[in-house]
Parts: structure tokens; C-alpha cells; sequence
């Protein structure tokens, strides 16, 4: 699933192509993706609209649009979304097409159909699935070493699933989580309200040098992550743990184990991580 580092990827390649290009027409080929409003006044609306601009919350893509729309995306397990020129074949899996002036094509690619897409007033979150309860951004000032302490303090939750919940903190998903805490040298498993004041600071610059390196190396591509221009990221080649079961810790020479943790398959370093 693409997780912030990816999402921003794809916001930061996007942008620059598609601000202040007009909406001439939106083909829908799956209408299931299209959670709110009903497929007609979704396409009725968007035609004539201007993309003003892309912002990211979480692993949500909103695209401001003129008039006081906001077009909300999330990618969730398989999602793609690049722009293409117009005449390119569609291929298979592509449920939304919008024509833009110019003679470009933003394209929504997803082979489970598991993608979310929602148009709503600017400023009407609550309408947007999840995307009003999101915790904070992780890289932004908001996100303070004090406040991700007392949120530790009030969970009686393993320290992954703290992490995987987007109401206590936003766009961090299994790739970076586990990546986050073998930085932090903490298992997975461990109770976040018994984490001590320096732990919990390691984590937090742990979470902050972690997704910052993610998104400097343009996201994650194991299998379906793409950004906005179709090419991959190379993150892939400096994990240490996700996807690395059995293969020895960079660290100390341990083999790395596996276990659901948090209903995820994880990987840590029963050795480093304690």
C-alpha cells in the first residue's frame, strides 16, 4: 500500500504537471471506485474545473479544484495515478480517466479496486472517509516530541499497532513502521505506555529520519507503486527489515524474524530490536 513517502512522491511529480489545467471531461469505467457523490454529478461537476493545486494528508491526495471542490484520493493497496497523453492506450485496470486541457490524461490505475475516490466541499473532511480523523503529519511542526509522548503515555497498545493507526499519527504504514522500529531498536511487540522517555525520543526521530529518507529516495516499489509519471522509487534498496525475513541483520548478523504483529506479517531483529 502506497504509505506517505509514496503518496507524497506522487502529490510532488503531479503537481507542477496538472496546476491550473482544466477538467475538459471525466470517463468512468468503474463507478464503484467513486465513494461519494453519484457517479452523474461526480462527472457533471468536474467538467470546467480548474486543478488549482495538490496537498497531502496522510496517504489522501486532495486535489483543490476551482469553485470550492476538493477531489480526495486514496490509493490504498494498488492504486496508481499517472498522467498520460492523450491517445495512449488505456490499459487494463484503469477505472477513471480525467481529460485535461492540453491534451493530457490523469489516469486512476488499480488492479484490486480497492481505491477510494470522494468530491466534497473544501473543508467538509468529515465527508472523505477517514481523512478527518487522521492524527498528525509526522514531518511537520505539528507532530512535537512532547505531544508524541503523551500520546504514548495514554495507549495500552503493542507499539506497531500505535504506529499503524492513522488517528495517532498519519501516513505511516507497514513498510515504514517496521523499518521505524528496528531504527528505534524497539520489538514491535512491545507496550508503547511502558516505552520510557528516551525510547520514546529515539522513536520520534526514528519516525521522522525514516519517512524523510523514504521520501528523498521517492517511495517504496516492491510491486505496484508508481508516481505520477509512471517511473519507480528506490527506497526498496535500503530496507533493512521489511521484506527481509531470514536474511541476516545489518547490524548485528542475527537472521531477521517474521510474526503477525498487529494482523501484519512483521520483521524484526529478535537480537537489535528489544
Amino acid at each position: 500500500m502506497p504509505e506517505l513517502p509514496e503518496v507524497e512522491t506522487v502529490k510532488r511529480s503531479l503537481e507542477p504537471l496538472v496546476k491550473g489545467r482544466i477538467i475538459e471531461k471525466t470517463d468512468v469505467f468503474y463507478p464503484g471506485i467513486i465513494k461519494k457523490p453519484a457517479t452523474e454529478e461526480f462527472v457533471q461537476y468536474l467538467q470546467g474545473k480548474e486543478m488549482r493545486g495538490i496537498k497531502r494528508r496522510g496517504k489522501y491526495l486532495l486535489f483543490t479544484l476551482g469553485e470550492g471542490g476538493l477531489l480526495v484520493i486514496h490509493l490504498r493497496m494498488t492504486g496508481q495515478l499517472v498522467l498520460r497523453r492523450k491517445g495512449e492506450e488505456l490499459i487494463k485496470h484503469t477505472h477513471l480517466v480525467f481529460h485535461l486541457s492540453g491534451g493530457d490524461e490523469l489516469r486512476f490505475i488499480d488492479i484490486r479496486k480497492f481505491g477510494l475516490v470522494y468530491l466534497i466541499p473544501s473543508g467538509k473532511w468529515e465527508e472523505a472517509g477517514g481523512l478527518s480523523t487522521l492524527g498528525p503529519e509526522p514531518l511537520e511542526a505539528e507532530f512535537s516530541l512532547s505531544a508524541f509522548q503523551k500520546a504514548l503515555q495514554q495507549k495500552k497498545v503493542g507499539v506497531k499497532a500505535f504506529l499503524l493507526d492513522q488517528r495517532n499519527i498519519a501516513g505511516i504504514g507497514n513498510i515504514y513502521a517496521d523499518e521505524i522500529l528496528f531504527a528505534a531498536g524497539l520489538k514491535p511487540q512491545r507496550s508503547v505506555n511502558g516505552i520510557g522517555d528516551e525510547e520514546a525520543e529515539c522513536l520520534y526521530n526514528a519516525i521522522r529520519a525514516v519517512l524523510t529518507e523514504g521520501v528523498r529516495y521517492r517511495g517504496t516499489s516492491i510491486r505496484d507503486y508508481v508516481d505520477g509519471n509512471g517511473e519507480r522509487g528506490s527506497f526498496q534498496e535500503r530496507l533493512k527489515v521489511y521484506d527481509r525475513a531470514g536474511k541476516v541483520c545489518v547490524r548485528c548478523g542475527t537472521a531477521l524474524v517474521k510474526e503477525v504483529v498487529a494482523g501484519r506479517g512483521t520483521v524484526y531483529c529478535p537480537s537489535c530490536q528489544v
